[in-house]
């Protein structure tokens, strides 16, 4: 579906993605891992028309992408998530959702409502007034509620409570169980080799390996000396 070829990336004169590959299937879960700085959130900005990417291309579906704007990325079915969550603090929770959805969308409010059950403790809440972990939630929602093809998760348990991260991990698995094509960027280790099919390993704008879940689970020393500090 998705097919990253060797792409570059700036911040003005600094380069932040150097020659980045990888591909990914319909209805796989791919986790995009590495330091902070590796590269992770440029890469789903690249993809989604918000990072210009300088050289190579990112196709979707066999089409070239690279160059488009992100309004029409997202209109051929690609969703970001961004880890700024973005809520709309004077619209209620119902409110929030709803700008999201696009006519034909599987992901009606009541569908999302039995996927995020938490969500119906809050419904009626401004968004101003959640939590970090509701407001995460709620946004996994709104960008369900477009109906995308490609979902793009940008660390989507970071600084969340316990409680929270499980609520996250269980959409995440239902996601899996119905084969949506994701890009996962996540901080959680554990909670990424769950529910990714492959492994994607970013260190300094650069990917260094790629690995199957069975691979990653068998030789977790493998992964985690990228994610390590030095």
């Amino acid at each position: 579906m998705l097919s990253i070829d060797a792409i570059d990336t700036f911040y003005g004169q600094s380069q932040a993605l150097h020659g980045v590959s990888f591909d990914v299937a319909q209805g796989e879960i791919l986790a995009l891992l590495g330091r902070n700085g590796a590269g992770k959130t440029t890469t789903l900005r690249a993809i989604m028309g918000l990072n210009r990417v300088a050289r190579g291309a990112v196709r979707f579906d066999g089409r070239v992408i690279s160059g488009l704007p992100a309004h029409k990325v997202a209109r051929i079915g690609v969703t970001l998530v961004p880890e700024t969550r973005d809520a709309f603090s004077l619209l209620s929770v119902e409110e929030n959702i709803q700008l999201g959805y696009r006519k034909g969308s599987p992901y009606t409010l009541e569908r999302l409502l039995e996927m995020f059950p938490i969500i119906r403790e809050f419904r009626s809440k401004k968004g101003g007034e959640l939590s970090g972990g509701q407001q995460q939630l709620m946004v996994m929602a709104r960008g369900l509620a477009m109906g995308p093809r490609l979902l793009l998760l940008d660390e989507p348990s970071q600084g969340l409570a316990p409680i929270m991260v499980n609520a996250v991990a269980d959409v995440l698995s239902a996601l899996k169980r119905e084969r949506l094509t994701v890009i996962l960027v996540e901080q959680n280790l554990r909670m990424a080799l769950d529910v990714a099919d492959r492994v994607v390993i970013l260190e300094d704008g650069v990917a260094v390996d790629s690995l199957t879940q069975a691979a990653a689970l068998a030789d977790p020393g493998r992964v985690e000396k990228h994610l390590v500090v030095h």
